[in-house]
């Protein structure tokens, strides 16, 4: 099998020997409104020799669109075979006619203009085509500089040129800004925090566990006010982004009814409340020209009022874990009327190395759920909570995953027959043929081994996070990040033990790489496992404050590498906000006799 990613559905291989791709093939390309049968990012290749001893390629797409899979089809053909491909035919289309990924760039991180660039790139040539960049404080608007300054924000001129970026390269940047909670970074500052439902404390609960939380969190939604404030944000926005779509957010509004709209909330009941905000929301980003869509966790945990959504609004319904009930999800929101995407996760934030076991049933469950109960679109997100300490090589292999699993409907590629009545079974592939098309394709790896070891280090943890039943972090993070007095996971000794024999294994045998600056991030990746691991040892068995001090000290050379690597990628703004959080740990791991 050649690896390509995603697998095509069909591909036959029509016999003959390999015959050279050189300068000298001649590549034809043509539209067939015929392929339109099965979409319009349909498209077929194919192989044959033609005299001479030269390869000829015909390249044909139900639209412009279904061409341009093709070539990147081609492109992966030729450097998989190294310019000697067999004659072949391939038949391909997608599963979700969107496919998207949805990055983090208000924790800390946001990516310089020329790493998105990168990105979508990359993005292109393994056929998403739809992106977001989660906002709540990171984009330049004009006469809220209090609120973004020293972010290192988006600005309207860079997000203008990223959308006419994507497009042209096929991809829909979508506008996105988060319209009601998680505004932590506006309310703080004296000029909005009225604005917030509360400055107290406030709790939830979340994966059956109890929180309790203080300070601003979301807009006050019974507040006019509050309102204005989002018609500022939006009008700013949605300018920028040609694509029909606006992500206005509204999830985790878990304060809302703690605070001042507690009397209204007690009057007419949350839902009413949160929805009647909603729509207020939602109409301005109408008013602008844009069709409103949302994260659905709140409204889908008041089902019975969900007819409060405006069907028009797009549900995006997320879950991060092997278990989430994409397909109960999915139904109700599209009972209500709505449109409705699945959103997995990469797993790789809260995580330090990754969660390879919950991420790969996560956005397979995602797939087969969401294509059974009828969602359009597929959104993978990548999250960067407290501090956004996560590689990038940890996030795109969830990322690739995704790939795949959009396109073919599942991570073993699409099941079922060609149509037509041919009875020819499509493409299946396993998981590690998978991981090695991966390799060369996403991270340009040509021993085609660096995603199985990097999958294999995101399960480093896994009997001990197992055995916890912890949800949405990985043990090493749970353990290393814990703040001063909070226990330890309940993990015995021998439990950390047997991570760190399978952490030095993992160590040893790390493929070679091609990209100097992935294997700085993996290097830096495997240093923190290390801290983590041993800091849980230490604690579970008696430790000088010698091992204490050097733990500190290995840290400290970490937050370093930390801030040199962050700015290879990222913008500096957000990097001190991020560092902080380690320095706090090495705080942690052995205080300083004035603490």
């Amino acid at each position: 099998m050649i690896p390509l990613l995603p697998t095509p559905r069909e591909l036959h291989f029509t016999g003959g020997a390999p015959i050279p791709l050189t300068e000298r093939t001649g590549t034809v390309e043509s539209l067939d409104p015929a392929l339109l049968a099965t979409g319009p990012e349909t498209y077929t290749l194919s192989i044959e020799a033609a005299p001479g001893g030269i390869a000829r390629i015909t390249l044909t797409g139900a639209t412009d669109a279904g061409l341009r899979h093709a070539r990147a089809t081609l492109a992966q053909l030729r450097l998989a075979t190294a310019d000697r491909s067999p004659p072949l035919h391939i038949h391909d289309w997608p599963a979700f006619a969107t496919r998207g990924v949805m990055l983090d760039v208000s924790r800390c991180k946001v990516p310089t203009l020329a790493e998105l660039e990168r990105t979508i790139d990359l993005l292109v040539s393994l056929k998403f085509n739809h992106l977001q960049l989660y906002t709540e404080h990171t984009f330049a608007y004009t006469g809220h500089e209090e609120a973004w300054s020293g972010w290192s924000p988006i600005t309207p001129a860079e997000a203008r040129h990223l959308d006419a970026y994507a497009s042209t390269r096929g991809v829909a940047l979508a506008a996105n800004q988060n319209c009601f909670g998680h505004l932590t970074h506006w309310l703080k500052h004296p000029r909005y925090a009225p604005l917030a439902e509360t400055h107290g404390d406030w709790e939830f609960e979340f994966f059956g566990r109890h929180f309790r939380r203080s300070g601003p969190f979301s807009l006050c939604p019974t507040d006019l006010r509050s309102l204005g404030l989002v018609r500022d944000l939006l009008s700013q926005l949605a300018p920028c982004f040609t694509s029909p779509l606006i992500n206005i957010g509204c999830d985790e509004t878990f304060d809302v009814g703690q605070g001042r709209s507690r009397d209204e909330v007690a009057r007419r009941g949350r839902p009413a409340v949160y929805f009647e905000f909603v729509e207020h929301i939602a109409g301005t980003a109408r008013s602008l020209g844009k069709r409103p869509m949302m994260w659905a966790d709140i409204a889908l945990s008041h089902p019975g009022s969900l007819r409060m959504m405006a069907p028009d609004i797009l549900g995006l319904a997320w879950g991060y874990e092997p278990d989430a009930a994409f397909s109960d999800w999915i139904t109700c929101l599209r009972e209500n009327g709505n449109e409705a995407w699945v959103c997995p996760g990469t797993s790789s934030w809260r995580s330090i190395t990754g969660r390879s076991s919950e991420r790969t049933a996560n956005i397979n469950a995602a797939a087969a759920q969401g294509l059974a109960a009828g969602a359009s679109g597929y959104l993978i997100t990548d999250w960067g909570d407290n501090g956004h300490h996560q590689h990038w090589p940890i996030a795109l292999l969830g990322i690739a995953e995704a790939a795949q699993a959009s396109w073919c409907g599942s991570l073993s590629g699409s099941g079922g027959t060609a149509p037509g009545g041919t009875g020819v079974p499509f493409v299946r592939v396993g998981h590690q043929d998978l991981l090695h098309s991966i390799s060369l394709h996403a991270f340009n790896d040509p021993t085609t081994n660096l995603a199985t070891w990097i999958d294999q280090l995101g399960d480093l943890d896994r009997p001990i996070r197992s055995a916890a039943n912890i949800k949405n972090a990985s043990a090493l993070f749970i353990d290393l990040y814990r703040p001063e007095g909070r226990p330890a996971i309940d993990a015995p000794l021998e439990a950390w033990l047997a991570c760190r024999d399978r952490l030095g294994a993992l160590a040893r045998s790390r493929p070679p790489m091609r990209d100097a600056l992935m294997a700085r991030e993996l290097d830096h990746t495997l240093a923190m496992a290390r801290i983590a691991v041993e800091g849980a040892i230490a604690s579970r068995a008696p430790s000088s404050s010698a091992t204490a001090a050097d733990l500190a000290r290995r840290m400290h050379l970490l937050i370093d590498e930390h801030s040199n690597i962050w700015r290879v990628r990222n913008r500096p703004g957000g990097l001190a906000q991020s560092t902080k959080v380690l320095t706090a740990i090495a705080s942690r791991l052995h205080p300083s006799p004035e603490s």
